[in-house]
This record gives C-alpha cells, structure tokens and sequence, in this order.
C-alpha cells in the first residue's frame, strides 16, 4: 500500500529539493534540451519564427548522491510551448553578422509529491539577447550575451507557478565544427552561463548554472540529418540568503534527434528524445523536444 503522507525529515528535505523538480532547470532559467544537433549553428541573415515545444516529465526525485528519496507517488509534469522570433542583419562586429532574439514560454505544471498536489498554466519569464555569428569553411560560431526577465507568476517552494522569481544574466558561446569536406558530418557544442539575481519571494540569490548542449550529427539525405544529442547543466556556485542551503544540483541526459527541412512549407523540423541518466539534488526523468522554424 503506498503511503499518503511524507514522513516529517522526508518532508522537510521535499520543500528544499521540490523547486528543481518542476522544471530540467532548477536553479537555471534555461532548459536543457532545447538545442541538439547543429545547435552553435545561427542562421544567415533574415527574420525567423522559431517554436520550441517541450514536454519534461519525472517520477523520481534524488539527492546529492543520485539516490531516489521517493516519495512513491512523485510525479512532475511540464510543457512549455516556446515561440521565439530572431532576426540576423546585415551589420556586422568583428566580422560576425549581429542579430536580436527574443522569446516568451506559456508553460503548463503539474506536480504530485505525497499529498502535495497542484499544477498551474501561465506566462513565464521574458528573454532577451543578441547573437553574433561568425562562419568559415568548415566552423560556425556564436557568442550572445542576454538576459531574463521575471515576467512569470512566482512564489516560495514549492510551487507550479511559471516564473522563477528573478532577474538573470546568460552568456552563451559555442561552436560546430562541419568535419568533412562535404560537411555531412557536424559536430556541434554550446555552452551557457548563468548568473542569477535574488529570488523574490524566498530572498535567496541561486547559484550561478552552467548548461552544455551537444549534438554529432549525419547528413543521410539532403534534407535529413541524424544523430546523437545531449545536455549536461551543473550548479556552479551555492546559493546565498537567508536559509539558503548547500545543495547544488546537477543533470547529464543523452537520446537520439531527427532533423530535416520539409520543402514544400520551407519549414525546418527537429525532433529529439532525451533521457537522464544522472540527476543529483533534483528529478530525474526525459525530455521530448519538438522544434519548428520558418524563415520569413
């Protein structure tokens, strides 16, 4: 028979570690996953639509050791419906075409954890950056500083609300490297870092977060492309403020991606699947990533 409360030191560990459950990011804006094969590669100059579609669930929630610490009924459930338009122009720095992009996530969460039982639908924290991109004969490059906005409703863990409840710095920078001549092989990695403001609803500052993304992909046809892909997104710093705690969180994921261009729309389609394999101080579970992107 499974158990319909939380045993009182299992509860008070839950309140710490449930905020890193509703999300694949728990003490980082961004979710990992969102990119994969060719993921450093920026397009050339011109106005898209891009819209990622993410579905995360988890039925298990770990400690600093990676180990399950139940309850029995733990399940977390989101998806987040993405839209991001990107605009590449003309000028030019350093010899790099200088974009802007913005995006802001509807995202819906439902959380079960002993006989704590809640979801919510909502509006989610604005992001703000400005890509330049460099491309040469065989590697693409990227660097964009940016940052997010706390647009979304937000409270104290542990919560289903969409926005986290601060302000946040990223810089990204990557690259994918085209392997072979022909360039049907890539491989491509980028990385993000974050760094985070005070919380207002718990006055605590999060650590700083880094997130790799990777992807090695192969050009099969002319307009498909397959491959491996994964993330890795770490706790860099502790968190700060009153009852902050030491926990830092980390999680590593790896899954199969399909890529390719349907050509009578021009629209670009990704597809990948993600599962982690390692989850300390938060859940652990998969993410399914739809990706559509159209140029206008």
């Amino acid at each position: 028979m499974k158990p319909t409360g939380l045993p009182l030191p299992l509860s008070v560990a839950l309140i710490v570690l449930l905020a890193t459950s509703l999300q694949a990011q728990p003490t980082a804006h961004y979710c990992p996953g969102s990119e994969g094969l060719l993921g450093a590669s920026v397009p050339p100059p011109g106005w898209y639509v891009r819209d990622y579609n993410v579905f995360y669930t988890a039925d298990t929630l770990n400690n600093s050791s990676g180990q399950s610490i139940g309850p029995a009924n733990f399940k977390a459930i989101t998806y987040a419906q993405v839209p991001r338009i990107i605009w590449m122009s003309n000028w030019k720095f350093l010899g790099g075409d200088v974009g802007v992009s913005a995006l802001l996530p509807l995202v819906y969460q439902n959380l079960t954890a002993g006989l704590y039982r809640h979801s919510t639908f909502g509006v989610g924290d604005f992001f703000l950056d400005s890509p330049v991109a460099w491309h040469t004969k065989q590697f693409d490059f990227v660097v964009a500083p940016g940052f997010w906005a706390p647009t979304g409703d937000s409270s104290a863990p542990p919560t289903t609300d969409a926005g986290l409840g601060y302000w946040g710095g990223m810089l990204t920078f990557g690259a994918t490297w085209h392997m072979d001549t022909a360039k049907t092989w890539a491989l491509s990695i980028l990385n993000r870092y974050e760094v985070n403001g005070e919380q207002r609803d718990t006055h605590i500052t999060p650590g700083n977060a880094w997130t790799l993304e990777w992807g090695l992909s192969k050009s099969l046809w002319k307009n498909i492309e397959v491959g491996p892909a994964g993330y890795f997104q770490m706790q860099t710093t502790a968190d700060s403020g009153p009852a902050a705690t030491s926990h830092r969180d980390r999680v590593a994921a790896v899954g199969p991606e399909i890529a390719g261009v349907v050509p009578k729309v021009e629209v670009n389609v990704s597809l990948r699947y993600l599962y982690e394999c390692v989850a300390d101080n938060r859940a652990q579970g998969q993410t399914i990533t739809l990706t559509l992107t159209k140029r206008f």
